[in-house]
């Protein structure tokens, strides 16, 4: 994963900040600025990641009528 600013970062930011989140990704599809994303993460929870989204996948898959 790529360090330092994104185009998507911004937004990023203001939803982590405005949940007070300790972790946010922000995936975009035929956005403004083209598709992309931002993560921003404790490092606490940097390893753990791959588990979540391999969890959201799984949802998706399992039910896609809930995505």
């Amino acid at each position: 994963m790529p360090l330092g600013p994104g185009k998507y970062d911004q937004i990023c930011t203001e939803i982590r900040e405005k949940t007070n989140a300790s972790g946010v990704i922000v995936i975009i599809i035929d956005g403004t600025l083209g598709n992309g994303f931002s993560c921003q993460v404790d490092q606490k929870l940097i390893l753990k990641l791959p588990d979540i989204l391999e969890f959201m996948a799984k949802e998706i898959r399992e039910h896609p009528e809930n995505s």
